[in-house]
C-alpha cells in the first residue's frame, strides 16, 4: 500500500469493486486506485446475501437501460473478466424471467404503463392476460389475475459472488490494490477531501474518494461531514422444498419458471431443486448494523399461504434454510444515488441500491469511473440519480420497486 492514491474506494464488494475495474481497464486512466475493505470474507456483505437477480422491468427509462447495460455485461462476463491463467470466471445464469401478476385495476394499470417504457427502450417484455398466463404456466391460479408482465430474455439470476469475486481478480490483475482495513476517519482541507485515516493508523492520501460501503454508506459519508439518506433495512430470504414440484412444468422458456412476484408482493423463483422466496416486510424499521436475525415468521403469516392460493403446488411445502441480509436503502426514494458532492466534489456517492445492487452494479461502476476520468458520464447518462436530488428534497420515481 502506498501513502496516496489517486482514487480511494470505501468498501470492496460489487459496488467498491465494479468501480475499480472500470477504473483499471480505461486506457484512457493513468491513476492508483486504493479499494479498502473491512471484511475479507465478505460474510455479512448486501453482495453476498443478495437473491442476485438482474430484470429490464422497471418504470423509469433509466434504471431499465441500467439492467439492459447489466444483462449484456453478464452475458459477456466469461471473456471480459477472464485473468490470464485461471479459467473464465462463471456465473452461472438461468435465464428465468421476471413475471409480474396484476390483480388490482391499480396493478394493472402500473403494468401497462411500465410495458410502455420498457417497450421504448427495446425490452424484450410482453403483456398477457388469464389465459395466456395459464398456457404458459399451467400451475397457477390465475383466476383473480388481471394481467401479468413476462420478460422474455435479458432477465435471470446468477452467481452473487462470482460477480464480485470476478470484479475483484480482474481489478487486481489491472494493477488495483486492496487492504483489509477499515476506514475511521476522512480529512478534509476545507472543499476537498485529502486523506482516509484506517484503522491499522495508516494515513492515505487521496485524489478521490468513492463511498462504496453499502447499508453503512451513511456512516462513510458523516466522516466526511456529510449526508446520505442511507439505512440498513433487513430482508430475509428462504428456501423451501417442494413435495411436487412445478419446475419443468411451464410451454415457455423450456419448461422453466420465472422469478414470479404476486400481486401480494411475494416473491419466488426455482432454485435447483428448490425454490427461494421472500417478501415486503410488514414493519420495515433501520435495522441494526450487525442485526442478521431472519424474521422466521414470514414464511408462516405471508409467504406460505400466498404461494398456496398462487399454485396447488405450493400447499405442501417446507423451508430448508433461511437467512437475513440488509439492504442499503434510500429512504428518499428506493433508488440508487451515483455522482458527486457538488460541494465536496472529489467525494463520490454509490450508494443506496436498495435491493438493485447486483443488477445495476455494472453500469455504476463503469459510470463512477467515468465521472472519475472524464468529468462526466460518457456512455449512459446517470444524473437523474445524482446527489443534487438528495439536497433538493427531489424523489426519484421508480414504481416497480420490489
Amino acid at each position: 500500500m502506498k501513502a496516496s492514491y489517486d482514487v480511494v474506494i470505501v468498501g470492496g464488494a460489487v459496488i467498491g469493486s465494479s468501480v475499480a475495474y472500470f477504473l483499471a481497464a480505461n486506457p484512457d486512466f493513468a491513476g492508483s486506485v486504493l479499494v479498502v475493505e473491512r471484511d475479507p470474507t465478505y460474510r455479512f456483505a448486501a453482495t453476498s446475501l443478495s437473491a442476485a437477480s438482474i430484470r429490464v422491468q422497471f418504470s423509469n427509462p433509466i434504471n431499465v437501460k441500467i439492467s439492459q447495460f447489466g444483462s449484456a455485461f453478464i452475458r459477456d462476463f466469461a471473456r471480459t473478466m477472464q485473468v490470464t491463467g485461471e479459467a473464465p470466471p462463471d456465473l452461472n445464469f438461468h435465464k428465468g424471467g421476471y413475471l409480474f401478476l396484476a390483480a388490482t385495476p391499480e396493478q394493472e394499470q402500473t403494468l401497462r404503463e411500465n410495458h410502455a417504457v420498457q417497450r421504448a427502450c427495446g425490452a424484450d417484455v410482453v403483456l398477457w392476460g388469464p389465459e395466456d398466463l395459464s398456457r404458459a404456466f399451467p400451475h397457477l391460479n390465475v383466476a383473480d389475475v388481471r394481467l401479468a408482465s413476462y420478460g422474455q430474455s435479458s432477465e435471470g439470476w446468477f452467481s452473487n459472488t462470482g460477480l464480485m469475486n470476478g470484479f475483484r481478480a480482474k481489478a487486481r490483475e489491472l494493477g488495483v490494490d486492496y487492504v483489509t482495513d477499515e476506514v475511521v476517519a476522512i480529512t478534509r482541507t476545507g472543499a476537498r477531501v485529502a486523506s482516509v485515516t484506517l484503522k491499522s493508523g495508516a494515513v492515505v492520501g487521496a485524489g478521490t474518494v468513492v463511498n462504496a460501503s453499502g447499508p453503512r454508506a451513511a456512516l462513510t459519508a458523516r466522516m466526511a461531514g456529510l449526508d446520505v439518506p442511507v439505512e440498513p433495512r433487513k430482508r430475509t430470504l428462504f428456501v423451501f422444498d417442494c413435495a411436487t414440484t412445478p419446475e419443468g412444468s411451464a410451454t415457455v422458456n423450456e419448461g422453466r419458471l420465472p422469478l414470479m412476484i404476486d400481486p401480494t408482493g411475494v416473491f419466488c423463483r426455482p432454485e435447483g431443486r428448490y425454490f427461494l422466496t421472500g417478501c415486503p416486510p410488514v414493519e420495515d424499521p433501520a435495522a441494526d448494523w450487525d442485526d442478521f436475525e431472519p424474521r422466521y415468521e414470514e414464511f408462516e403469516d405471508i409467504i406460505w399461504p400466498a404461494l398456496a392460493d398462487r399454485s396447488p403446488a405450493f400447499e405442501a411445502i417446507k423451508v430448508v434454510n433461511r437467512w437475513a441480509g440488509h439492504y442499503d436503502f434510500n429512504v428518499l426514494d428506493h433508488n440508487l444515488i451515483v455522482g458527486r458532492h457538488p460541494e465536496v466534489t472529489n467525494f463520490i456517492f454509490a450508494n443506496g441500491f436498495s435491493g438493485h445492487g447486483l443488477q445495476q452494479g455494472p453500469a455504476a461502476g463503469r459510470g463512477v469511473a467515468e465521472l472519475i476520468t472524464y468529468g462526466g458520464f460518457r456512455t449512459l447518462d446517470l444524473s437523474e440519480v445524482g446527489y443534487e436530488r438528495v439536497l433538493e428534497n427531489r424523489p426519484f420515481l421508480e414504481k416497480a420497486v420490489i
